[in-house]
């Protein structure tokens, strides 16, 4: 995979400087987006339908109610998105209370950027319940601030839910790291006019202006997204 990666060292310009981070949770700090496809698969077998396996490229990352909808009209499953939300958000809810793993990098990268008072937010696709069970793992303390993706009018691949965490941090856009591990969230942080680490999940993704991909967040420390400001 291509990798971009400034230096450790860079020094920022005046008035460049890294105002906050904001960070993904699904692939990105917790490996739980196979758990998504895995409830997906769980409950459209209960319903009688198969789901393709290429479907989760186009599923991975989105808010719940686009996967919801793609895969109920892929399917022709009869059952309505609010009830097909509710029974995802009830598969995944299960598995996630059983096992939470982390990604490599997200327990040290947590622990420097609090030690370092950097304001950090969680901004997700994933509905408040789902985070809230997720930050009880994790600790919700590595975090000023969460977005959910119920809780904005739009949430991604539009810039709102990153906009929305930047200002409630009284950050420039312009000046925040945010760390992705989809397309869909890319998009959403690049839209914001925010600086972006991918790490891929489960789709490639390729290097582009101010955007940065690395193969995991081992590869990803403070000094490095200091170095993002600058590049």
């Amino acid at each position: 995979m291509t990798s971009t990666v400034p230096a450790l060292g860079t020094r920022t310009a005046e008035g460049s400087a890294l105002q906050a981070v904001l960070l993904d949770m699904d692939g990105t700090l917790v490996d739980t987006e196979g758990f998504w496809w895995d409830a997906e698969v769980e409950v459209f077998a209960a319903l009688g339908h198969a789901l393709d396996e290429s479907w989760r490229d186009v599923v991975v990352g989105g808010p719940m109610t686009r996967s919801a909808g793609f895969l109920i009209e892929a399917t022709g499953a009869d059952i309505t998105v609010p009830e097909l939300t509710v029974l995802l958000n009830d598969g995944f809810e299960d598995r996630i209370s059983r096992a939470l793993p982390l990604m490599p990098g997200a327990a040290r990268l947590l622990t420097e950027l609090a030690a370092h008072e950097v304001p950090t937010a969680l901004v997700s696709a994933s509905h408040r319940r789902i985070i809230d069970r997720v930050l009880d793992s994790i600790g919700a303390h590595h975090f000023r601030l969460t977005v959910a993706g119920d809780e904005v009018a739009r949430t991604k691949p539009h810039p709102d839910p990153y906009l929305l965490a930047a200002s409630r941090l009284g950050a420039d856009p312009a000046r925040c790291a945010v760390i992705e591990d989809t397309a869909t969230g890319v998009a959403a942080a690049e839209a914001a006019g925010c600086r972006v680490v991918a790490v891929p999940s489960v789709a490639p993704i390729a290097p582009a202006v101010g955007r940065t991909v690395v193969p995991s967040l081992e590869n990803v420390d403070l000094r490095f997204l200091h170095g993002l400001m600058g590049a």
